[in-house]
């Protein structure tokens, strides 16, 4: 297993990557397929953001779903340790849908549960978190004359699953709402995440 780390707007210095090694050691213990796991780390310049300008991103790319998660606090120490908690019950989440796969007693699935839930249209979703899921991540170039910019870009594959899946791989990676090729109605769709645990599904009529 290959462990990248990279900062950016931040140096990393050697002793913080011999850290991270030792603490990531660990979680091969539920996945022995695992590639690589990338970690960056950001910094937030703005001082109002103090309490949370050390920010630690970690994913795992294996032969299975990409699992990522994040954590913000004013240290990068901290920041790893409380991302890693929840990269560890993420994995062990993604290993225990293994072993219902291979024949275990599945529990009731996240879209039969949801079954019941309205299409929602895209005002429902306009303040949620960034889509994500397995990607090829491009950096558009900035325009310093435009008040906003496009900070990331993500080609995502078409490859079909189903809702369930797809919710599966929204809370493996830790976003607000997740795009797919829905299997069942074959329409690009996006499923995401509503007030408390409840969750909605938008798709477009081609």
């Amino acid at each position: 297993m290959d462990i990248v780390v990279k900062g950016r707007n931040v140096e990393v210095p050697d002793h913080y990557r011999v850290h991270v090694a030792e603490k990531l050691a660990k979680i091969e213990r539920y996945d022995h397929k695992l590639i690589r796991v990338d970690v960056e780390l950001f910094h937030e310049r703005n001082p109002r953001q103090s309490d949370t300008c050390q920010r630690v991103e970690i994913t795992c790319v294996s032969r299975g779903p990409v699992i990522r998660a994040e954590a913000c606090t004013n240290d990068f120490y901290s920041a790893l340790d409380a991302a890693i908690a929840k990269l560890d019950t993420r994995l062990r989440r993604a290993a225990d849908r293994r072993r219902v796969h291979r024949g275990r007693h599945a529990p009731i699935s996240v879209a039969a549960a949801t079954a019941g839930l309205p299409v929602a249209g895209l005002d429902d979703v306009a303040a949620t978190g960034t889509a994500t899921a397995t990607a090829v991540e491009e950096r558009p170039e900035e325009h310093d004359d435009q008040p906003w910019h496009i900070a990331r870009a993500k080609v995502h594959p078409a490859d079909p699953m189903t809702v369930d899946d797809a919710l599966f791989q929204m809370e493996l990676v830790g976003h607000d709402f997740y795009l797919f090729h829905d299997k069942e109605s074959g329409r690009p769709s996006v499923v995401y995440r509503r007030h408390a645990y409840d969750y909605g599904i938008i798709s477009l009529d081609t």
